[in-house]
């Protein structure tokens, strides 16, 4: 499933072709994804102004001229893909319609963004966005980590008395919002926290260390465009490239990268999910 450097990117990529402009038709080519789509979503979409495109998490909001707000989340294989972008920034003409466009937004200024998802574990919603943080899905999140409310006494607090292994404490989305299994196992291999350390049981200092630990994590992956793992792409249709750049993901039994250690990547799984990690580093 992306993760927040894949959402962000996706949203970035989406901006210059969406803000700012018209939908002139929306199609809903099916009447569901994951959950049902919202009632007359299409006639609801249809005539909007995309005022501005925003991240919560994994979440992609676009807030629209009717005082609506458009969610969207990808899902495992979910795709927003752009096509006869006017500005100059993509290349692709509009291509034939496939089976899993899902949902199709026609701008104003030539541009057409496919929302293509062969699993169909992505959703959309219409919400009204004043109050949009009130959302069942926006409003059980924890704070953003690239904002201001993730800092090191938030998640010293978080973590007191907290008996589950890290790797699990900062998957929780209550904790701090957007990080997966992939970026988590990268901050706590630059920490060199091993991920089935308690939480509650590792030095105030350690914890604070994290803080920006994972925002640079993140930043980096970010700046590389994130990680194609399977289905992902951006929003041009290209690929992300951090996960060259992988120090533990995915790496088991590959040398450790970190200077003068003599340690193999291992794996263990933690509640259905592969950790990687070095045993050498890690503590």
């Amino acid at each position: 499933m992306p993760e927040l450097p894949e959402v962000e990117t996706v949203r970035r990529g989406l901006t210059p072709a969406m803000q700012g402009a018209v939908i002139t038709r929306a199609e809903v080519n099916r009447p569901d994804l994951r959950w049902p789509f919202p009632e007359r979503m299409a006639e609801r979409l249809t005539g909007a102004q995309v005022l501005g495109l925003r991240r919560r998490s994994k979440y992609i909001l676009a807030d629209l001229d009717t005082a609506e707000t458009l969610l969207i989340h990808l899902g495992m294989s979910g795709r927003m893909l752009i096509s006869g972008d006017p500005l100059g920034q993509f290349v692709h003409e509009h291509p034939a319609p496939e089976k899993h466009d899902h949902v199709v937004l026609h701008m104003d200024n030539g541009a057409r963004i496919t929302f293509n998802d062969p699993r169909r574990f992505g959703a959309m919603d219409l919400m009204q966005t004043a109050g949009a943080e009130s959302h069942k899905l926006l409003a059980v999140l924890g704070p953003e980590p690239l904002g201001n409310d993730f800092h090191e006494s938030h998640l010293i607090d978080a973590f007191r008395g907290r008996m589950t292994p890290v790797k699990s404490a900062l998957l929780d989305q209550k904790i701090v919002s957007g990080l997966g299994n992939i970026y988590v196992c990268e901050a706590l291999f630059r920490a060199k926290i091993h991920p089935k350390r308690k939480a509650g049981r590792i030095s105030e200092p350690r914890v604070a260390s994290l803080v920006p630990i994972i925002r640079q994590v993140l930043a980096d992956a970010i700046d590389a465009g994130g990680s194609s793992l399977r289905d992902f792409r951006q929003a041009d249709g290209e690929l992300g490239y951090f996960q060259h750049s992988f120090d533990v993901y995915g790496r088991e039994n590959d040398p450790c990268r970190a200077a003068g250690c003599p340690g193999v990547i291992g794996r263990i799984v933690q509640s259905g999910r592969s950790s990687f990690y070095c045993a050498q580093c890690q503590r």
